[in-house]
């Protein structure tokens, strides 16, 4: 489906899962209301409050279910999902749901809630949002096919790129698309066989095509140069109001996110290879604010313990201090516990022969320079610790590729150098394959993998993950 289109069926599908859980909070309420009338659960169930008590409650069922929606990944592409996939979403969904709730309930000691009243919403929204979503598809397809309520759409080309459309609208028929067929603009008068099926008409009757049939919209699928070739037929759409698109193939591959915006009056067509949405972006440097802030204040007395074992320990400073990049390339100061003796950057060339990483990153599991209270903090991670401070100034975030030394960054490769383009991290998809276990161009391909790949949600689960492996000291050098 065109990206607008899935935007769209998801915001509906959102919507629509929101009606539901508002009906399932009055068919919970009504259940839980039954249940103190039996003998065996009024012995064990106490009473319920009336309804007007639980609407706060039902306030935040909607809020937690709009954000886990948002930033999760449970209504992307939901015109693709299989009816197995829908089901896991949706269990997904409620069980992330559920937790939060019970979390709030237990921090702000609401024990006027009735914690069985609770699981009674969500197993009433499963039922519901089961019965709900099969409801509403084979409604709105049965209205389709009744009433002819169809989507037609002609493609301006018959290469491989034109070939490739035509099989992804087929695939999209069940969302009411249908192909009408191929313009082929090398044919002149010439009649064209069959393609896939589909008639293939000559470029001079595009005219008496738009008049004589029912075309909502045209997909420009050719090459650069017949592009600017096809300009009259462009401008032909135009003078109808047809809406037309332009496949990009002809743009290099790299380019995962192409889109058009204006520059004041200007209109530019943007490409990117790294995520660029401003408002996830902001939601994310809000997380790690708070997140940092949180943790600083909580964590200083640990902080503090582990400042004065480093300075008994070992002469030198508590603070290893080190100029890294960041993002976009962006030197920075970055902040770690000394876990080695005071000149061990001095008998770094000394050792490099012991380098036990390929590429130009240095690692040695049994390195001699680090303290024996420095070994204890690296294996879980407690040297990390005052990078808090970098990620609450904003040179760093809590999951993103690790920053590296401006050395290392002069030997990237092209390809390597992309990984830049992102804020550097505490934690990111190398540390759940075994953290300094992971060789060099592995360690890259995952920082571009999860690039590729970004969303808020994704961070959760790293994150999430990451705790675990930290606390068992699994991986660590």
């Amino acid at each position: 489906m065109f990206d607008r289109r899935s935007k769209l069926l998801s915001t509906i599908t959102l919507l629509h899962d929101l009606g539901v859980t508002c009906v399932a909070f009055v068919v919970a309420y009504l259940l839980r209301s039954q249940l103190v009338r039996f003998e065996f659960f009024s012995a064990h169930l106490p009473g319920i409050y009336p309804f007007g008590h639980y609407l706060p409650l039902l306030l935040a069922f909607l809020v937690v279910w709009a954000a886990v929606g948002y930033f999760s990944t449970f209504y992307r592409d939901i015109e693709l999902s299989n009816p197995i996939q829908l089901i896991l979403n949706i269990v997904s969904q409620l069980a992330m749901v559920l937790v939060v709730i019970y979390a709030g309930l237990y921090l702000f000691r609401r024990v006027d809630v009735s914690r069985t009243y609770v699981l009674l919403i969500g197993v009433s929204d499963f039922v519901l949002l089961l019965l709900g979503r099969a409801a509403s598809y084979s409604g709105v397809s049965w209205m389709r096919e009744r009433l002819g309520r169809y989507h037609y759409l002609l493609i301006i080309g018959c290469g491989p790129r034109a070939r490739e459309m035509a099989t992804l609208i087929e695939e999209s028929r069940g969302m009411g698309l249908r192909l009408v067929g191929f313009v082929d603009p090398d044919s002149g008068d010439s009649p064209t066989p069959n393609l896939g099926g589909y008639e293939v008409f000559p470029l001079s009757s595009v005219g008496s095509i738009l008049q004589n049939h029912v075309v909502d919209e045209i997909v420009f699928a050719v090459d650069l140069q017949e592009l600017a070739r096809l300009e009259p037929v462009m401008q032909h759409c135009a003078d109808l109001g047809i809406r037309t698109r332009v496949q990009l193939e002809f743009l290099p591959a790299a380019y995962s996110r192409v889109y058009l915006e204006n520059f004041r009056e200007v209109q530019l067509l943007s490409l990117s290879s790294a995520p660029d949405s401003e408002l996830r972006l902001f939601f994310k440097r809000i997380f790690d604010v708070a997140l940092s802030v949180v943790s600083l204040a909580v964590l200083s007395p640990l902080l503090l313990c582990i400042a004065a074992m480093i300075r008994v320990a070992s002469p030198g400073p508590v603070l290893f201090r080190q100029t890294r990049c960041g993002l976009g390339g962006r030197r920075f100061m970055l902040f770690k516990f000394r876990s080695m003796i005071n000149n061990a950057e001095q008998m770094r060339a000394e050792l490099h022969q012991l380098n036990e990483l390929d590429g130009p990153v240095f690692k040695i599991s049994d390195d001699p320079r680090i303290t024996t209270v420095g070994r204890w903090l690296r294996r879980f991670s407690l040297d990390e610790l005052p990078q808090l401070w970098n990620v609450f100034c904003g040179e760093m975030s809590f999951v993103g590729p690790r920053p590296a030394v401006p050395e290392e960054v002069e030997q990237y490769e092209d390809w390597q150098r992309r990984r830049l383009r992102m804020r550097p991290g505490l934690t990111c998809t190398w540390v759940l394959e075994g953290r300094n276990h992971v060789d060099f161009n592995r360690w890259m391909q995952l920082d571009l993998k999860y690039i590729d790949n970004w969303s808020l949600w994704l961070d959760t689960k790293i994150f999430l993950r990451t705790i675990p492996i930290v606390l068992s000291g699994r991986g660590a050098y």
